[in-house]
């Protein structure tokens, strides 16, 4: 465990509360201590209010911060005498307890104060740190963890037995401290690790210390045995892994809902997905309490997967999920039968899926929430190897855990969701020529309207710079769309990033030399339908098993042009093919109905800032027509100019509610051309 404290760089944080942030970034830095907003620290300080009084109040991290990258603003000023005279209550429901920390901050507009407010204000030091640390959760969960706690730190950690988040555990923890004020922290059992002291420094030495101690004795325990034995009757996949996860996401989103999923088959993780150790392991229990809001209490276990054959494949997963959502729903009843207050039900589908062979899949309405789950299950699977090292994995009892997931509070949030949620929102979407012009407004719209966009263009760099531009949203898959087998890949490894593809906006193409039918050569005539119409045909091949099990939710939009109901002269190779794959269009708009799928094409004209129009083409075309370039720019009737991003934006429209009933349509984007209409 690395102390990353440093003289110099802390000698920069002047004062209190920015000796917080300083500390708490450098636990946020380290994973294995804290995740996803996970752990809280707080420092006990004096302000001034508007009366000029001087005022003690606790500094604690908010609601909605994550520790890596707190600011000041993240920690609310809460009054401490308030806090204090809470000491004395028997009971504080939670909603009432959440209320009074936030009547008695300072700020109003400071985000909510963390759950465990009143457990740091009750402590009689200056700095407290909380973490969730690996090691120390490793250390309790196993059966008749407290002997291994005493064992690694004796008298010098108070021992606390498992109790919710809230004011029943700050009570516990406080009456604990004052019969053993000398403790230097406290071990929550199941839970993590507090520890204090009245330096920063103190405190967060303590944490890494404390920690340190406990990675050295399940080391020593666990020494050079072999906690995960490999299975030996684990087979790799024969079929395409993209349409293994598409068939895995087609069954996750039966009841209608949209959820993203991400495979990991990294040799860590494959070493206990493989293994003998990972279903009885794996159905136990998750390592802290806090993780079930994320990953559930249980991952689906799926122990014999058939990965030879795509139909059995997607026969067993159905099955397989269907078995489970059973399962919960039956926890779900059972447990919240004896809650004094009706749940709402969550979600009954899985949030990981273990598959031998396959790899863990992690799940999510979007690919920042799955990854989070896919970073909670990996640390997981750490605390197995630790905790099985030392004793038997134990966990909560199902109702603590039920008790958790279905937390008022979070219960509350629940109540509050359901706003209105971009058009695209968790929609994958597969955009072709997306390195500039028409296709890069079309990824920034479908990303603007809450799209996961995989970007295939020839051109890396491009994509490159749009996926530092969207970050995680946007996934690049260079690729000459010229090249089936490139093409194949490219959607194989957007389906193993996000699971499912529902959207492809077959954009890519040139526009061919011009030159009449009379100068016309077989290089510009068979170039321009390769690129213009052959490759449209194979990348529609490639997407349609995705598209299929979109389940009625699918849409593609082919890239035609004015010249299909207008053409000109001195066009015909580049008019000819983008004619065929408007015929193209109308043939699977009519094939695949059947299946949910829409297929629109949409027919531009005059926009200028793509890499169909060089200067020399838009030159000549002007010539042609016997105006200057930039009247050539504006012949429309509306005397507008079309951008690529307005198109864009148009394509994202129709691959949304509004064209939920529209297939086979041609829809121009031109300002009105007379000879269209």
């Amino acid at each position: 465990m690395l102390n990353r404290w440093n003289d110099l760089e802390a000698a920069k944080y002047k004062g209190d509360l920015p000796l917080r942030v300083y500390t708490s970034r450098l636990l946020g830095a380290d994973p294995a201590l804290v995740l996803h907003g996970g752990g809280n620290t707080s420092v006990k300080s004096t302000v001034t209010d508007l009366l000029g009084e001087s005022v003690d109040v606790l500094y604690i991290k908010g609601s909605g911060w994550d520790l890596e990258t707190i600011e000041e603003q993240g920690f609310p000023a809460v009054k401490m005498d308030h806090l204090l005279k809470l000491r004395h209550l028997k009971v504080l429901a939670d909603a009432d307890m959440v209320n009074t920390q936030k009547t008695h901050m300072m700020n109003a507009s400071s985000p909510n104060p963390s759950i465990e407010t009143l457990l740091h204000a009750f402590l009689p030091f200056k700095f407290v740190d909380h973490t969730h640390s690996d090691a120390v959760v490793a250390l309790t969960d196993v059966k008749n963890g407290e002997a291994a706690v005493r064992e690694v730190y004796g008298d010098r950690f108070g021992i606390v037995p498992y109790v919710q988040p809230g004011f029943d555990l700050a009570r516990v923890c406080a009456e604990l401290f004052e019969k053993a004020p000398e403790s230097e922290g406290m071990i929550l059992m199941k839970h993590g690790i507090f520890t204090f002291a009245d330096t920063a420094k103190e405190s967060y030495d303590r944490m890494i210390d404390a920690v340190q101690e406990a990675e050295d004795y399940l080391n020593e325990k666990k020494g050079s045995r072999v906690i995960f034995s490999a299975r030996a009757d684990i087979s790799r996949p024969t079929v395409d892994v993209g349409h293994l996860m598409a068939a895995v996401t087609s069954a996750l989103n039966a009841e209608g809902s949209v959820k993203l999923a991400t495979l990991d088959d990294s040799p860590e993780v494959m070493r206990f997905v493989n293994s003998a150790e990972a279903r009885a392991l794996s159905q136990v229990g998750p390592a802290t309490p806090d993780h079930v809001i994320r990953t559930k209490a249980l991952p689906l276990y799926w122990d014999a997967p058939d990965l030879s054959s795509l139909d059995a494949f997607e026969e067993g997963i159905r099955a397989q999920v269907e078995r489970y959502k059973a399962a919960y729903k039956d926890y779900f009843e059972v447990h919240n039968a004896k809650s004094p207050v009706q749940k709402i039900l969550l979600d009954p589908n899985p949030r990981v899926l273990l598959i031998p062979g396959l790899g863990m899949i992690s799940t999510g309405g979007s690919v920042k929430d799955a990854g989070i789950v896919a970073d909670i299950y990996r640390h997981t699977i750490d605390v197995f190897e630790w905790a099985a090292s030392h004793g038997e994995y134990s966990v909560l009892s199902p109702q603590d855990l039920f008790n958790m997931e279905y937390w008022d509070l979070e219960q509350a949030k629940l109540k509050k969701s359901g706003g209105a949620k971009p058009n695209l929102a968790g929609r994958v979407a597969v955009v072709t020529g997306a390195g500039s012009g028409i296709g890069a407004g079309a990824v920034r719209e479908m990303a603007a309207q809450g799209a996961h966009v995989i970007g295939i263009d020839i051109n890396e760099a491009a994509l490159k710079a749009l996926e530092r531009e969207l970050g995680k949203g946007f996934t690049a898959a260079p690729a000459d769309i010229t090249d089936p087998e490139a093409m194949a890949r490219a959607f194989e490894a957007g389906a193993r990033r996000y699971g499912r593809i529902d959207i492809l906006f077959a954009n890519a193409g040139a526009f061919s030399k011009s030159c009449t039918i009379e100068e016309m050569d077989p290089a510009i005539w068979n170039g321009g339908m390769n690129l213009n119409l052959s490759a449209q045909v194979w990348t529609l091949k490639a997407a349609i098993p995705y598209l299929k099990r979109a389940r009625g939710r699918a849409d593609v939009v082919l890239m035609g042009s004015k010249n299909v109901p207008a053409p000109g002269p001195g066009a015909a190779a580049y008019s000819c093919a983008k004619a065929a794959v408007t015929q193209l269009g109308r043939v699977a708009a009519l094939e695949l109905a059947q299946y949910g799928i829409r297929v629109n094409t949409v027919h531009p004209d005059a926009v200028f800032d793509t890499g169909v129009w060089t200067d020399e083409t838009l030159k000549a075309r002007a010539e042609h027509y016997g105006l200057t370039v930039d009247q050539y720019k504006r012949k429309n009737l509306l005397k507008a100019e079309i951008t690529s991003r307005q198109v864009g934006r148009l394509v994202a429209d129709m691959c949304g509610a509004a064209f939920q009933n529209t297939t086979g349509a041609q829809v121009p984007v031109d300002g009105g051309n007379d000879r269209v209409i």
